[in-house]
């Protein structure tokens, strides 16, 4: 480990080998940052397009919902319409038919991880084929910032400090970490791993905001709230916005995210027609929801942004996880915060059973675990505007009786390798 370690106060289980799929599940990772920054892009054209009324102006309302009226003002200064993340994480549920996405993250930890994990699996298996490459991270991250950048950290993030003092020592000389609560631009270019919900606690924000809206430097990611909310992939399954969905996307590319993106439903409590049911749930109210039996409960409940319950698995509820009284209550409350804090529903895609091995802490043994994986490609949209490129993947494996797959102490975390043909 490196002598500031990666996470502070956090620890993981270690593995003799990096997690290995199949070319053809590879070759479909590779195409995936190109589909999700197309994905994003359209998302910030319809919300744009959707602020002056040129498409449904509910699209921005619910993504607006919550959010401080300085903040969306500054976020939509006009010089910014076309800033996209420099960055895009998917987090994938490893399934029997492919992959689930459950999110798109364009402030994610895990970059110093990630790269870290690759150079020490790079170097213990010098005959496997890393995804992305030894320094794929590091290179990718520097792809971003030709110049160098401050990465300016805020106290809420502190949790992964170190792995952002470890990226920036191997990107070089001219990146170094910051802190965002004391933080003044000076015209260095920021890569931005803050939450904006936590703004309150930034008084800088305004000044980075107005120095990236006179282009004096980038803010990566732009701090644009409406691209950071799971509400996108509950309306890429809107009936109502499916032919902006048609005009917008290449049809392959709709055909690719279909495949990826759970069904899913905006919790918007608006009265419903007594002739009309909700497509897919054929409810015509929420509170039928809680009625729902444990096996029509295959369900996933979660806030979908601008809020510090949002990020991470802290608001999840698995519907066939949790008690009646549990999930009714969860409905009531995602319901409730409609006009502050809008929550999704998405079909629960059930995790394939995989066997890898790890070190036990305790014998220092190998051994095997039956776990579940969640695959983190990291994607990132270099400044020259060459081709997007995959850094690495982060496999997360989790234990099989684990429902929710995020990083925990009992998980392993490994890079991805693709399998060779002796394999």
């Amino acid at each position: 480990m490196p002598p500031g370690g990666l996470f502070a106060g956090k620890a993981w289980l270690a593995s003799p080998e990096p997690f290995v799929i199949e070319p053809k599940v590879a070759a479909e990772l590779k195409k995936l940052g190109h589909r999700l920054h197309v994905f994003l892009k359209t998302a910030n054209d319809l919300y744009y397009r959707s602020v002056k009324g040129k498409v449904p102006p509910w699209i921005a309302g619910y993504l607006d919902a919550g959010k401080p009226a300085e903040l969306l003002e500054a976020a939509r200064a006009k010089p910014l319409r076309n800033q996209l993340p420099g960055v895009i994480r998917p987090d994938l549920i490893l399934t029997e038919s492919g992959f689930a996405m459950s999110e798109i993250d364009s402030v994610p930890g895990g970059i110093g991880l990630t790269g870290w994990l690759g150079r020490t699996y790079a170097k213990l298996h010098p005959e496997k084929t890393l995804l992305g490459g030894a320094d794929g991270m590091v290179e990718g991250f520097r792809s971003l910032f030709p110049a160098g950048a401050d990465l300016v950290i805020s106290k809420e993030s502190g949790d992964y400090q170190p792995e952002m003092e470890w990226l920036a020592a191997e990107a070089g000389a001219g990146f170094s970490v910051k802190e965002a609560e004391s933080y003044r631009p000076a015209g260095r270019d920021i890569y931005r791993f803050f939450e904006l919900f936590d703004l309150p606690h930034i008084p800088g924000w305004q000044a980075m905001q107005a120095a990236a809206a006179a282009g004096e430097l980038t803010i990566s990611a732009p701090m644009k709230p409406w691209l950071e909310e799971k509400l996108w992939l509950a309306l890429f399954w809107s009936r109502p916005l499916r032919e902006l969905w048609r005009s917008e996307l290449r049809e392959n590319q709709r055909d690719a995210l279909a495949k990826l993106i759970p069904k899913g439903w905006v919790v918007d409590p608006a009265p419903i027609p007594h002739h009309a049911v909700l497509p897919g749930l054929e409810i015509n109210a929420w509170e039928e929801l809680s009625g729902f039996s444990q096996k029509e409960r295959q369900l996933v409940l979660k806030r979908s942004g601008f809020h510090e319950d949002a990020w991470g698995s802290r608001s999840v509820v698995i519907g066939h996880d949790v008690s009646q009284v549990e999930w009714t209550a969860s409905v009531t409350e995602a319901v409730g915060d409609f006009e502050k804090s809008p929550w999704v529903l998405q079909e629960f895609h059930a995790a394939k059973i995989v066997e890898h091995p790890y070190f036990d802490r305790t014998t220092g043994e190998v051994k095997i675990m039956q776990g579940r994986v969640r695959l983190c490609p990291y994607y990132f949209v270099p400044r020259d505007g060459s081709e997007i490129r995959l850094g690495g993947v982060l496999a997360t494996i989790v234990p099989a009786d684990k429902k929710i797959l995020h990083g925990m102490s009992d998980s392993i975390l490994v890079p991805v390798v693709v399998a060779q043909a002796a394999e």
